[in-house]
């Protein structure tokens, strides 16, 4: 008896082609359930296919290709994400970021998550130091987390990471620097305020020792980021942004690796040469502070084109 499966064509199929791959590739998933799924498979078959027929790679290219992403997925593991890194150099990172972030007027512009945000930051109080190792150059930050119209926002969480001063993320050095370094868990105060101690971060070159680093060498780009913090902030019955704070003068503000710099969130690092400030800070004299005010727009503002 032959097996005849229910959805097969009543006709003979017709030859598979250049010309009619793309059509039959998408039609393929007609029958996808989900419809943003069916939208999605679409858009990326029809636009890889676009690229491939304006290339027209060689059968030994598209090997080297799969290689490339074979070898990307290989240097993923728990405190490595090898993926990340590729769509931030691509600007792919940057671009889905900004799609998903159109703010209204006043909101704290959204850059790159960045692929170091691998562990849970320790709940730290107002006025810890995230700095466990002990830093030269002492820093403090202080900001607010403010809704568009001006008003604070109590029991924000401030999610904060970065690299310390000599551009190295804790998860990079297991046994140097303890985990946690570098990071913290912060809420708001009933004025929307957080405050911690850290160091002046240092600008420091992405991981170039996997493929995405060989994608750097190969385009003669430079795999630096500026000096920089990140900070997640969320609140109920507001929209959530991932950003940074870059600290000013730093080197590659005007070719950061990922572009991921933003004028808005450039910030001064100003060294303050004041022992009553010092103490009531908790740090020793001199030493540096930055502000920051993290501007959240309610879930129903409506955003900017």
């Amino acid at each position: 008896m032959t097996d005849v499966r229910p959805d097969a064509p009543a006709v003979e199929p017709e030859d598979i082609t250049e010309e009619t791959v793309t059509d039959a590739t998408v039609e393929s998933f007609a029958r996808t359930a989900d419809p943003r799924l069916r939208e999605l498979l679409g858009a990326v078959v029809r636009g890889l296919h676009a690229a491939i027929r304006e290339v027209e790679p060689t059968i030994a290219e598209w090997e080297t290709a799969i290689d490339f992403l074979t070898r990307t997925g290989q240097k993923c593991d728990d405190v490595r994400q090898e993926f990340v890194l590729l769509s931030d150099v691509l600007g792919v990172s940057a671009l889905v970021e900004n799609l998903n972030h159109r703010k209204v007027g006043g909101a704290t512009e959204a850059t790159v998550l960045g692929p170091f945000h691998m562990t849970v930051s320790p709940v730290r109080e107002n006025g810890d130091s995230i700095d466990e190792v002990g830093g030269r150059e002492v820093c403090v930050v202080e900001g607010r987390v403010l809704s568009v119209d001006g008003e604070p926002v109590p029991g924000a969480s401030v999610d904060v990471w970065q690299a310390d001063e000599n551009g190295f993320y804790d998860v990079q050095q297991p046994g140097v620097q303890p985990a946690g370094n570098g990071r913290g868990l912060f809420t708001t105060d009933a004025e929307g305020r957080f405050r911690f101690r850290t160091v002046v971060p240092a600008h420091y070159p992405i991981p170039t020792d996997g493929p995405v680093g060989e994608l750097l060498a190969a385009t003669s780009r430079h795999a630096f980021r500026p000096a920089h913090i990140h900070f997640i902030a969320e609140a109920p019955g507001h929209v959530p942004v991932t950003t940074h704070i870059f600290v000013a003068g730093s080197p590659y503000l005007d070719s950061d690796a990922v572009f991921a710099v933003k004028r808005s969130l450039v910030r001064d690092f100003a060294p303050v040469d004041d022992p009553d400030q010092a103490a009531r800070l908790g740090v020793a004299n001199p030493f540096r502070h930055a502000l920051i005010d993290l501007v959240l727009q309610p879930v129903d503002a409506s955003p900017q084109p």
